[in-house]
């Protein structure tokens, strides 16, 4: 069993947890990610790690419930335990793992896009450790959703925060961002884009457009995280590559975004229909003729 140190709300319905894993914590890179399993019936979950304490033995996982399994999770609190905490799992950052001395000379941008915040955050703090400045944009759709701004500005360069609706930082995707960066002067080779499916696509479009090689972190549908299944398979170029073992990263000037979210939306329905019965509970019937519950 694992036990949950702390569990705590992040902003509206994103959360971080500190999980007691002393040999993941052992072992683990920024990049890198685990399995959750709740119980003995519970579903694999996978979360990118958000940080790590060696010394503490404890992994930081940061999530937003969506589907019944991730509900499930967030209403944990510190003191619980989970029974499956797999890791690490995939490759880490090549930034990480790469010449340390060709690392120090390229010009960094990472992207984060709401909860891809949080796998953000380990890299922009260990390049920091090893005497790289990397700037950060911080994406979200209002004031409300921004996370671990303060953290990030601990270890990052610059920290750009922007907002869809303008409530906060400058206005604006995080696409617009870049692009006024370098209007301004800044000057990147390297980014790396993490945050949803469809904000890492038009990353790539512009940071293509700007002639920045950029990294992607895909996290498409996730099932045993040891590359059996195939159900995170990718379109990398000419290559079919799978996200668990082969990544998560991934050249993102290379990646069939359009097939990968299409993949992604087969299995929406059935978490749709499963997250409506576990909200609702014993007064859940299926008469409703959309959950398929009264077939």
């Amino acid at each position: 069993m694992f036990k949950i140190l702390r569990a705590e709300h992040l902003a509206e319905n994103i959360i971080l947890m500190d999980v007691e894993a002393k040999r993941v914590a052992k072992s683990c890179l920024p990049g890198q990610f685990i399995i959750v399993r709740i119980d003995e019936k519970g579903e694999r979950i996978p979360l990118t790690i958000a940080d790590y304490d060696r010394e503490k033995g404890t992994v930081t996982i940061v999530f937003q419930p969506i589907g019944v399994s991730t509900h499930q999770l967030a209403n944990l609190r510190a003191g619980d335990a989970l029974l499956d905490f797999v890791g690490p799992l995939g490759q880490p950052s090549d930034l990480i793992t790469g010449d340390l001395e060709e690392t120090k000379k390229k010009k960094i941008l990472f992207v984060a896009g709401g909860v891809g915040t949080a796998p953000v955050y380990p890299q922009v703090k260990w390049l920091h450790e090893h005497g790289i400045a990397a700037d950060v944009i911080i994406g979200s759709k209002t004031k409300s959703l921004v996370i671990m701004e303060e953290m990030m500005k601990e270890v990052a360069g610059n920290v750009y925060v922007t907002t869809d609706d303008g409530s906060y930082g400058r206005s604006g995707m995080v696409t617009k961002a870049i692009e006024d960066l370098v209007a301004e002067g800044k000057e990147y080779d390297h980014c790396v884009a993490i945050g949803p499916m469809i904000m890492m696509k038009f990353c790539c479009l512009t940071t293509k457009k700007l002639g920045i090689h950029t990294v992607v972190s895909m996290n498409p549908i996730m099932v045993d995280g040891t590359g059996m299944c195939g159900a995170c398979r990718l379109s990398v170029g000419d290559t079919v590559k799978f996200a668990c073992v082969d990544g998560p990263e991934f050249d993102g000037h290379l990646i069939n975004f359009d097939e990968a979210m299409k993949r992604q939306a087969m299995y929406r329905t059935e978490e749709g229909r499963k997250l409506l019965a576990f909200q609702e509970g014993d007064t859940h019937h299926g008469g409703c003729g959309h959950c398929g519950g009264d077939k």
